[in-house]
Formats: C-alpha cells, sequence, structure tokens
C-alpha cells in the first residue's frame, strides 16, 4: 500500500516507463515479420497463448491497428485495461487513498484474461490461424 508524495511519484514513473516503453516500440521495435521471440515456439514449434502480442504492441505503437489485431487481438484490450489501471491509480493517489488493487479485481482480470487468451489460441489451433 503506497500514499501520498511516494505513490505520485511510483503512479508518475509507472506512465513515464510505458510512455518511453510506447516511443521504443515504435521507434525500435521488433520488426512485424521474420523474427521468433516465443522461447516455446523456438523449442517445441508450437506457438503459445501470447504469441504475437510483442508484434500486436509494436504494430500499435505505430499505429497499425489492422496488423494488431491479427498478430493478437488481445493487445488492444490489455493495452486499455493497463491505461485505465494507470488512471485509476492516479485518481486514487489525487483523492488520497491508497495505490492498491482491490484482489477481487485483479483476480476478475487475470482469470478473465487468461481464459479468453486459452480460448482464443485453442480456436487458433484448432483453425491453423496460430500466428
Amino acid at each position: 500500500m503506497v500514499r501520498g508524495g511516494r505513490g505520485l511519484l511510483l503512479w508518475g514513473l509507472v506512465g513515464a516507463g510505458a510512455a518511453a516503453s510506447v516511443l521504443g516500440l515504435a521507434l525500435f521495435g521488433v520488426p512485424l515479420e521474420g523474427i521468433e521471440l516465443c522461447a516455446l515456439r523456438r523449442f517445441t514449434g508450437l506457438a503459445c497463448p501470447g504469441c504475437g502480442l510483442t508484434r500486436a504492441f509494436t504494430a500499435l505503437a505505430r499505429g497499425d491497428w489492422a496488423a494488431a489485431w491479427s498478430f493478437h487481438p488481445f493487445a488492444l484490450l490489455l493495452a486499455t485495461q493497463g491505461g485505465a489501471a494507470w488512471l485509476a491509480g492516479g485518481w486514487r493517489l489525487m483523492r488520497g487513498l491508497a495505490l492498491e488493487v482491490p484482489s477481487r479485481l485483479m483476480t476478475a482480470a487475470l482469470v478473465g484474461n487468461g481464459a479468453g487468451m486459452l480460448a482464443l489460441w485453442l480456436g487458433r489451433a484448432a483453425t491453423g490461424t496460430l500466428p
């Protein structure tokens, strides 16, 4: 639980880190084709449920929404959730509340995202459309 000036500093650093990440991906991000970052895919030939997310985030940072969607449909959702969490944290800090995430919300987000990504992965595996 973090409050006050320390919380605002942490909140600002997270925002600056996210902005630097987006800028870095836009300027120097991974090539959108021809690179294998996934260790599971390198060793087994099988794409994992998160395969394509790095390329999708790179495409999002470059403003290529269609490519991001084709690499991994969850990229925009995860980016939106991260932005919403950052804004909610700032709102809490401005009201003098602690910078913390309710455990039920965190659990729901993790289980929901995990189940959704697994379902997407199974569907893509069944149709032969894994990245």
